[in-house]
């Protein structure tokens, strides 16, 4: 155990918790003061089970977190998703209607700079910050939307629409579906009220999305595609933006009958064969779009991007080669300009095609090119994590120890 280590952890913790020193001390039953040694390592060179035990249960964290660096601690926790279902499930929040600040709502200049903010980190893959940003900004769009009137008022709908889907993203990358997909459903409310038609079809792919990973591809394939030729003609004359989310929804459309393709549903053949189209649909509006990574809508929407999707599309097919295929095609500049958090989505999914090829070597070095491309993606989420159990479960080869170095770095056994 690394008992000089521990005040330092507690104080990482305490500030992730948002907690001041005196907020702490008063929690642990102690003083400013104390907090103060107790972080500075002054109290800590063998400190009582029961001091580590009242720790652990205002910190919300389990022991090992105290007594070792953790591989995986960036990763946002149980304590924090459960902070942002906190906010979700507010009264204010649930019905749309003010709180009982007195203060008046925040700017929307002031609230648009703190959502670019989040989003911005979500894309360059730091999804632990999310538990920190999603909750507050909930309360505050929700409030600002509850207060101003007018035209101010659809502009708080559009950010707190926006907020939501942030919402959703994170339940997506944590595997936490429900939260996904009620974030997702209250997102296209608020888009809804928003009038503002290239909200409206973002939300509708975020709820795509989440429809799809709560096991509803079908419905969410059919809601994908209503909403594209609903809103089509609003959103070509939206310009970039619109033909951003509008070739989004083709791709989240696609996903979704690969969904159905891949499983053992009486329409899996028919849905198979529907992917390719999708795709090509979404391709058409990447080429009138033009200029690729312009990331409108923070969609990454353009010509590579479709092509990520063109690959995870192959992969949730188990069609590892085509997969291979198409994302050796992608030119290494293009692939380099798309955000972190896509260019990690790509590698993971390239690793699973590789895997499925049989090129399990290949798939252990492309898992590591992508936690150096986005750390957070390979070590966080569910879903790669569980790529790497099943390569350690097959074999790699003469990639055996890179590959258990790798789990133990994911929080894995090794």
């Amino acid at each position: 155990m690394d008992n000089r280590g521990i005040g330092r952890r507690v104080a990482y913790w305490r500030t992730r918790r948002k907690m001041t020193q005196e907020d702490f001390g008063a929690l642990m039953g102690q003083s400013r003061r104390w907090v103060q040694d107790f972080e500075g390592g002054k109290r800590q060179t063998d400190p009582a089970l029961s001091v580590l035990e009242r720790a652990i249960a205002v910190l919300q964290v389990p022991l090992e977190a105290l007594l070792y660096d953790t591989p995986n601690r960036e990763c946002l926790d149980t304590a924090e998703l459960d902070t942002i279902r906190a906010a979700l499930q507010r009264h204010d929040v649930l019905t749309g209607t003010a709180d009982n600040d007195p203060t008046e709502p925040l700017p929307l200049d002031t609230l648009h700079r703190r959502l670019v903010h989040a989003r911005t980190a979500f894309q360059s893959g730091h999804f632990a910050s999310l538990g920190r940003l999603v909750p507050e900004l909930l309360i505050d769009t929700n409030r600002a939307a509850a207060r101003h009137q007018g035209d101010t008022r659809l502009g708080a709908f559009r950010l707190l629409s926006l907020t939501l889907e942030l919402t959703e993203a994170a339940g997506i990358k944590y595997g936490d579906h429900d939260l996904a997909l009620i974030s997702g459903h209250r997102a296209v409310a608020a888009a809804e009220r928003s009038h503002d038609p290239v909200i409206m079809a973002s939300a509708a792919r975020h709820l795509t999305d989440a429809m799809t990973m709560h096991g509803q591809a079908e419905a969410a394939a059919a809601f994908a595609v209503a909403a594209a030729a609903r809103l089509e003609p609003e959103l070509r004359a939206c310009g970039a933006d619109g033909l951003s989310v509008l070739g989004m929804l083709y791709l989240k459309a696609a996903m979704a009958e690969a969904v159905i393709g891949a499983s053992d549903d009486r329409r899996a053949a028919t849905a198979a064969r529907s992917v390719p189209g999708l795709l090509d649909q979404a391709d058409e509006h990447a080429e009138e779009l033009g200029t690729d990574g312009l990331n409108r809508v923070w969609t990454a929407f353009g010509k590579t991007n479709a092509r990520l999707y063109r690959v995870a599309a192959h992969v949730q097919l188990s069609e590892g080669a085509d997969a291979v295929s198409v994302a050796a095609d992608i030119p290494a500049p293009a692939r380099a300009a798309l955000p972190k958090e896509r260019r990690g989505h790509l590698l993971t999914d390239l690793a699973r095609g590789l895997t499925q090829a049989g090129q399990r070597t290949e798939a252990v070095d492309t898992l590591l090119d992508a936690e150096r491309a986005a750390e957070e993606e390979v070590r966080c989420r569910p879903r790669t994590r569980q790529l790497v159990e099943d390569l350690l479960l097959l074999g790699v080869g003469s990639a055996e120890g890179r590959l258990r170095a790798l789990a133990v770095r994911c929080g894995l056994p090794g």
